[in-house]
């Protein structure tokens, strides 16, 4: 549980004097006068501090008054400054302290209500809420406030799901959740594949497409019954239709009975979009381990997540179709139903922040379920967790090849990022916030968490039993829906590479643990990470990750060899440290964390050593590849290919610098609290046009200037500010510089 929280302000009474509240520090920047009001209620003079120095970006204000229109809802367990800076993360604009002291009784109470409620009182300003957040200070002698921006109704949606502890999933529903068709789009398949048939010669192939056409054949000939008679023939047994009431969504819409046959032993269900029209009739097949996903979201009588729906189908077709998925509207209540699902336009982007724009929810606190990475905006992407597409017709026993259905994965992949998330927030930022005072500093503020952070999954290629061509496409996808309940022709489409995915091991949070296992993986296509296996090497490589604030990456490959091994390579902040190889790829990821443990910790050991006056051994050999941590590796006997380089040699040429400036940034970032508070500073340049232009670059590490360089060049500048910034870093004896770097405790040597 977090820490004990900071008394709050005594009662009003006057400070040293009598009048005035607690003087700024030496050097800090000058405060404004404004006055402070609640609606209409005069609560008094503010002095108000620029949160940066030089008063960056202004004060946010308008006409230097400050107005709170209203108080927050309040929170259970996370106090103000946690929520925001979960939701707007760094985004403290200025600090408020009273002017007059005693406070007036107004504005005493107002901070009392704040610090005792877990309530901010909030200025709205256009698009934007100002939330200022009542701090404990040292001093003790003024009402003081911390003003944190953030986009309109986010917070309020914010504050109820973290006192719930529920994060937000986003489903996709075609060939993720469902496989439906009409029967334009079951003929047209089954002319595909008899002209594929035509045309093919390999007699294994033949009966592998004449089985799938079999298929296609039998569920087209019972949607063809319902659409004439209402009715199907199930194993020699007539099922009638029965007529399930379409609930009204907010806003108001007129009762509607669809005509729907379920058909539990199939996992199959029919349905009529339009019921006065019968050519509408759709065959949906669910995905198998549906129930068992959709009862985890709400087990126990609460929501573990908020549900979404993103998919590029017309909105009338998503909707029945998670009606069917949803029928009790456990998930998605209907007057929800308008807002949280979302149709996207066929060849656009999916995002998050569209799926939101209700402000229901922060990206950072959402997890995605899709059968298809690249169709999500770039920014979204590290929180997509990718299963293999639903091919029912192509490879029914597909997905009862492994261990644990592919829904049952991603049902263990949420239990591992929502646990992950929610005890990065209790102790972390919880137990940092709880310590804050109003005289703490923008740097002082945890890192938030965020969902992508535990999106640890292994994903694989489909690699299907026999040797078809690749399925084509099985259900209706976006466009392709309007087009079918329409009646237009359908123009074939070549599929996309089929995709299957397994989970090693996710822990539930009430203490269930699940395992399942697969052959033929691969890596995703952004390079996603495998899951990780119960080694400490691999816990503790992503905890130095986690402290870094720096995005650890497992690649892994299978060789093209006879020998089948497996290699594994890690990348820290997109530069490789370690490779490891195996017979399995649990093996070759093991191996390949523990050898990144040990680049690191000789890497760090060969900085460290020349200030504290001990020759290391290691300085005088050849410095390998050019990040700085990993020497090249061979394997003559094994075909491996890696999918990145590992840098390459440091040389003088041109074409290295950028390396060299990356290896060199990578370093400072390690010795760093703060890694986005190291920047760049273009300085003046020569405006002499006799002269050739010189570039002048210098370092900074929260205003404090780490190294300066100079050179024709634009990169060799930077490159030469970054070296002085690194030599200055490991050898400084400055307070106010040593405050902002990283204790270095972590990188402890690993056993053997």
């Amino acid at each position: 549980m977090a820490a004990p929280r900071p008394p709050p302000l005594g009662p009003p009474g006057g400070g040293p004097g009598g009048s005035g509240g607690a003087a700024p520090a030496a050097g800090a920047p000058a405060g404004v006068s404004m006055r402070m009001f609640h609606g209409e209620v005069f609560l008094g003079e503010m002095e108000v501090f620029p949160m940066k120095q030089g008063g960056e970006g202004g004060f946010p204000f308008p006409s230097n008054e400050i107005r709170v229109s209203h108080l927050s809802p309040p929170s259970e367990r996370c106090p103000p400054l946690a929520i925001l800076q979960t939701i707007a993360p760094f985004s403290v604009r200025c600090k408020l302290q009273s002017k007059l002291m005693p406070p007036l009784p107004s504005l005493h109470r107002l901070y009392h209500v704040c610090f005792n409620e877990f309530k901010s009182a909030v200025v709205v300003v256009g698009d934007e809420e100002l939330h200022l957040v009542a701090m404990p200070t040292k001093s003790e002698k003024a009402p003081c406030f911390w003003c944190c921006s953030a986009r309109s109704g986010l917070y309020a949606s914010s504050v109820r799901m973290l006192n719930l502890r529920c994060l937000a999933i986003v489903f996709d529903l075609d060939e993720t959740l469902i496989v439906a068709n009409t029967m334009k789009s079951f003929e047209d398949r089954i002319e595909m594949l008899s002209r594929r048939m035509d045309v093919e010669d390999d007699p294994v192939r033949i009966a592998g497409m004449s089985a799938e056409i079999k298929r296609y054949i039998e569920d087209k000939e019972l949607l063809k019954e319902f659409i004439d008679t209402d009715t199907v023939t199930d194993n020699g047994k007539i099922v009638g239709t029965q007529k399930e009431e379409v609930q009204p969504m907010s806003g108001g819409q007129e009762r509607v009975l669809r005509p729907v046959i379920r058909l539990p032993g199939r996992n199959a269900i029919l349905t009529r979009i339009n019921p006065e029209i019968r050519d509408t009739s759709v065959f949906v097949k669910l995905r198998p381990a549906w129930e068992e996903l959709r009862s985890y979201l709400t087990a126990k009588g609460r929501k573990r997540f908020e549900v979404y729906v993103c998919t590029m189908a017309e909105r009338d077709y998503a909707l029945e179709m998670w009606r069917l998925l949803d029928p009790e509207g456990n998930l998605i209540s209907p007057q929800q139903l308008s807002e949280r699902i979302t149709c996207v336009k066929s060849g656009s982007k999916k995002s998050l922040q569209n799926v939101f724009r209700d402000r229901g929810c922060h990206p950072k606190m959402a997890m995605v379920i899709d059968d298809r990475l690249n169709v999500w905006d770039d920014k979204d992407q590290h929180r997509v967790h990718v299963v293999p597409a639903y091919i029912p017709y192509y490879a029914p026993q597909a997905e009862m090849a492994n261990a644990v259905p592919v829904l049952c994965v991603a049902r263990n992949v949420a239990c591992n990022v929502r646990g992950g998330f929610f005890r990065e927030f209790d102790e972390n930022l919880l137990r940092k916030v709880f310590e804050l005072f109003y005289e703490n500093g923008l740097l002082d503020l945890p890192y938030a968490p965020d969902v992508g952070d535990y999106l640890v999954c292994e994903d694989t290629n489909f690699v299907p039993s026999n040797k078809d061509q690749a399925p084509i496409p099985e259900g209706m996808r976006g466009a392709e829906v309007e087009k079918r309940l329409n009646g237009q022709l359908y123009r074939g489409e070549q599929r996309e590479g089929q995709q299957m995915s397994s989970s090693t091991r996710s822990p539930d949070d009430e203490g269930m643990s699940f395992r399942s296992t697969g052959a033929g993986r691969n890596v995703q296509p952004n390079g996603g990470a495998l899951a990780i296996a119960p080694s400490v090497f691999v816990t503790v490589l992503q905890d130095i990750g986690r402290l870094c604030d720096s995005k650890v990456e497992f690649r892994s490959t299978v060789s093209n060899g006879k020998s089948m091994q497996f290699s594994v390579e890690v990348l820290f902040s997109n530069e490789k440290i370690g490779v490891g190889i195996g017979k399995t790829r649990d093996e070759a990821q093991v191996q390949a964390a523990e050898k990144a443990l040990r680049n690191l910790e000789s890497s760090y050991l060969s900085f460290v050593a020349p200030i504290a006056g001990v020759p290391n051994e290691d300085s005088r050999k050849s410095p390998g590849s050019g990040n700085g941590f990993l020497e090249d590796v061979t394997c003559s006997d094994v075909d491996i290919s890696m999918h990145e380089p590992s840098g390459s040699t440091l040389k003088q040429d041109h074409s290295n610098n950028l390396d060299k400036l990356s290896s060199v940034m990578s370093l400072i970032r390690e010795h760093c609290l703060e890694d986005q508070h190291v920047v760049f500073r273009d300085q003046v340049q020569n405006s002499n046009p006799a002269r050739i232009e010189e570039y002048h670059f210098q370092v900074e590490l929260a205003g404090q200037i780490l190294g300066r360089g100079s050179g024709l060049d634009r990169d060799i500048a930077k490159l030469l500010a970054a070296e002085e910034a690194l030599k200055t870093l490991k050898s400084t004896s400055d307070p106010q510089i040593k405050k902002y770097l990283r204790p270095m405790q972590w990188l402890i040597p690993i056993p053997l």
